[in-house]
This record gives C-alpha cells, sequence and structure tokens, in this order.
C-alpha cells in the first residue's frame, strides 16, 4: 500500500508542473519552473505507466527488478525533484482540503493526491483521452477514484465547501493553476471526478 501510494503523489508531478510552467507560478524554492524540472516531472508520468503495475508483480513476488527500481526511483528522487523544481498546484492544495474531513484521515497522502490529481484535471477541463488515461493508470494499480474510496461515500454539501474552502485559502497551491479558482469550482471539479470515478467503477466510460 505504501509503494502504490508513493506512485499517486508522483502521479500529481507532472501534472502540476505544468500547471505551474503554464501560469509562471514560483516553485517550491522560490524559483521559476525550468525545462530541466518540467523533463523530470514529465519523467515520472511516464515511468509510473511504463512500470507501475509490473513494479508491483515484482513487489508481491518479492523480486527487485529493473521495473521495481525505477518506480522507487520515481516515487522518490524523480518525484521529489520534480515538484520541488518546478512547483504544486491543485492536486496537493485539493489534498490538504481532503485532510479537513476526519473520513479521510486513515488514508495515506498519496491515496489523496491520486483523487486531487483526478479533480485537478476536472478542474482544468482537460481532453477527455488524458484524463481516462489517468483513470485507468490509478485503477489499474489500486489508486482510489472515488471519494468514498477516501473515506467519503457519505459526504454533505456543508463538508465539501469546508474542503473546497480550505482548498482555496490564501497562499495555497491551487493559485498556481493558470486561471482563477472558486471554491465554487474546486467543489465542482470534486464533484466531476467523482461522478467519473463511480462511472468507471460500474464499467462505464467514466467521462466527465
Amino acid at each position: 500500500r505504501l509503494l502504490i501510494a508513493g506512485m499517486g503523489d508522483a502521479l500529481s508531478t507532472f501534472f502540476e508542473a505544468r500547471a505551474c510552467a503554464r501560469s509562471g507560478a514560483p516553485n517550491c524554492r522560490g524559483g521559476t519552473t525550468t525545462q530541466a524540472a518540467l523533463a523530470v516531472a514529465e519523467l515520472c508520468w511516464r515511468n509510473l505507466r511504463a512500470d507501475g503495475t509490473a513494479a508491483l508483480t515484482a513487489m508481491d513476488e518479492q523480486r527487485i527488478t529493473p521495473a521495481f527500481e525505477r518506480i522507487v526511483e520515481t516515487n522518490t528522487l524523480l518525484s521529489g525533484l520534480g515538484f520541488e523544481s518546478a512547483g504544486l498546484a491543485a492536486a496537493h492544495a485539493i489534498h490538504n482540503g481532503l485532510t479537513v474531513a476526519p473520513g479521510t484521515h486513515s488514508f495515506f497522502h498519496g491515496e489523496k493526491v491520486a483523487f486531487g490529481t483526478l479533480a485537478q484535471l476536472a478542474l482544468e477541463q482537460s481532453p477527455e483521452p488524458e484524463f481516462r488515461e489517468v483513470l485507468t493508470f490509478c485503477s489499474s494499480i489500486g489508486l482510489p477514484v472515488t471519494l468514498a474510496e477516501i473515506g467519503l461515500g457519505e459526504m454533505d454539501d456543508s463538508l465539501l465547501r469546508q474542503i473546497a474552502e480550505r482548498s482555496v485559502i490564501t497562499g495555497e497551491s491551487i493559485h498556481h493553476e493558470p486561471f482563477p479558482v472558486s471554491a465554487e469550482a474546486v467543489i465542482q471539479a470534486i464533484r466531476d471526478a467523482d461522478a467519473a470515478g463511480r462511472a468507471w467503477r460500474s464499467g462505464s466510460a467514466g467521462q466527465r
């Protein structure tokens, strides 16, 4: 579960880096995104797609394989360099918002970030093929794709608003997106991501 959660955290790296590059937002060291940082962030996503499931198989079989080693490198080195050098955006801000809900407290950081990534893509109105690719990846390795899968199967509008308002506080990384973001927009993005995940789980297309 820790390896999978690490992949959930690494999953956000490219999409948040891309948002920061588009907006010109500062990275986590107060600098600006470089081409090298974007390349590292993109490599995270490429490695996850290429090696994620094979790494889990190797782990289950207690074998150290090239795929397993690449995912360990991705979860730690590449993700770390990528987010510090390129910056964070909506996925981690939505994670921070989710932490106000007690139901999420038993879930790992990377599990909530994975759902936050789906919500970020919904917020950005990313192309359907890209959204489905991320949804497919999450499903393939056991990352959550619905609110119920992060402990929020029963959530009223009041709690959802609390989550959204925490996500958009002054100074939060969601404001690194290349457009203004409101609590209302986050509420809709979370609902859209959850609806797509539920549709995916039920066997339909999982479109927003």
